[in-house]
């Protein structure tokens, strides 16, 4: 299975039968839904180029499926009355999983990109798949009469850090993990009693920050991200994934970046993920380990409060819930939950000022950074260049000094030209794209996909 941004052509379908034709184009509206947000009837007939009477009856098929639902829109104060808003349903559902080698992330996000739960479960050694199953399975248990309650679950998306079979959710290799050639998507879905699929964290995320943030209506994009696992990438080309021969390109980290440098896992020296490193991050701050949000509120100005970046954090026992009356899953660690992204939390930070050895740390990576990205600018030639993970806090930090020096060092107009943003879904990007995952099979056959 191979996940794209969407492309799907938005005009009926051609198919060899009416059934065919219908199921394409119930597909073409849910998936509008889901990427656009609510819209009018009107709007979904101009954009899908359909008519009336066929929009009217697909709406109906996907109201009777659960999977959308109509809403008198407020009073706009224009004449007339005002038409209703078709949404996809937020209460169905993926489940999500991020493993990484100082905690599990798991999610519960709706259609249309709503984050209904996230859990952050901080692992005290690096976890192994039956670990990282025990975990998800141990929270998700505690999760169990909620969902069966509030949502229906499609399916299970995984985001894995490393090089992975998407079409059997096998890992070829995540050597920060120390995962290689095994199953992951197999026991997930064992444990878990849903279908689970696995994929490139990095490729995720390009997907959902071009389905939901910075990178809409963006053909020509970069995206690099950074987290205690190393650094990937994702590259849309002409708005398609850049994929290579074997599947696996967006392993830009390890791009050479300082032939006197460290040397990496891989055995090189100098790679870009041993230069510009999260660990390397939190020893200047003192720290161990840190969620984004977290990280966000020591490193950047204005930290956690800033909108979009800051969830309600309070600690859990490792089911996710907050009296902590369901045992552990067997594997040493601790949970935060958060229940929804945006609720804001005071940063305190550094107040506006960080400490001479974090500024020193800070401009060290973000020159080296702005290495990386002047030759993948070069190389692409990208109209966005979007920074997620803590590559995005390390760029909030200072900003200006890693513009100037990607200008500096790029030919001509080249670094001008390129917008150098943050990714706007901040520590919810990884958790959205395994969702588009899991998501995935119903988009392309609503009427088809049982769950």
């Amino acid at each position: 299975m191979t996940l794209t941004r969407a492309s799907r052509p938005l005009s009926a379908g051609v198919g060899n039968s009416n059934d065919q034709t219908r199921r394409h184009n119930l597909s073409t509206i849910l998936t509008m839904l889901h990427h656009g947000g609510a819209q009018t009837r009107a709007q979904l007939t101009r954009r899908s180029g359909l008519n009336r009477s066929t929009i009217g009856a697909l709406v109906t098929e996907l109201g009777e499926l659960g999977l959308a639902y109509e809403t008198e829109p407020e009073d706009s104060g224009l004449v007339g009355r005002p038409s209703p808003l078709v949404h996809a349903n937020e209460k169905i559902v993926a489940v999500t999983v991020n493993p990484d080698v100082d905690a599990i992330t798991i999610g519960v996000v709706g259609l249309g990109a709503v984050l209904h739960k996230r859990i952050r479960f901080e692992t005290a050694s690096v976890p192994t798949v039956r670990e990282a199953v025990n975990v998800v399975s141990a929270v998700v248990a505690g999760m169990r009469s909620e969902l069966d309650a509030r949502f229906r679950v499609v399916g299970v998306g995984i985001a894995i850090p490393g090089l992975v079979n998407s079409d059997d959710g096998t890992v070829l290799l995540a050597p920060h993990l120390g995962w290689r050639d095994e199953a992951v998507a197999e026991p997930m879905a064992a444990a878990l009693g849903y279908a689970a699929r696995a994929a490139n964290d990095a490729g995720l995320a390009t997907v959902a920050e071009s389905l939901f943030g910075s990178g809409r209506g963006v053909n020509d994009l970069v995206y690099l991200n950074g987290s205690a696992s190393g650094i990937g990438g994702g590259v849309l080309v002409g708005g398609s994934m850049l994929r290579g021969a074997q599947g696996f390109a967006g392993e830009l980290g390890h791009t050479l970046v300082n032939s006197a440098g460290i040397r990496c896992h891989c055995g090189k020296v100098g790679c870009l993920e041993t230069e510009v490193n999260l660990g390397r991050l939190l020893a200047a701050l003192g720290q161990s380990a840190l969620g984004l949000d977290e990280l966000d509120a020591l490193l950047v100005p204005g930290g956690g409060s800033r909108a979009g970046s800051a969830v309600a954090v309070t600690n859990v026992d490792a089911d996710g819930r907050a009296d902590g009356s369901v045992a552990s899953p067997g594997v040493a660690g601790r949970a935060v939950a958060s229940q929804a992204a945006g609720d804001g939390v005071t940063a305190g930070g550094f107040g506006g000022r960080l400490a001479p050895e974090v500024q020193r740390e800070v401009d060290r990576q973000l020159d080296v950074l702005a290495v990386a990205i002047g030759n993948f600018i070069s190389v692409f030639n990208p109209e966005s260049f979007v920074l997620g993970g803590f590559l995005g806090s390390l760029y909030e930090a200072n900003p200006e000094r890693l513009r100037a020096a990607v200008a500096e060092l790029t030919l001509g107009s080249l670094g001008e030209s390129v917008r150098i943003e943050r990714a706007q879904l901040r520590s919810r990007l990884l958790t959205i794209g395994a969702a588009e995952l899991a998501f995935s099979d119903l988009l392309a056959d609503p009427a088809g996909t049982a769950f």
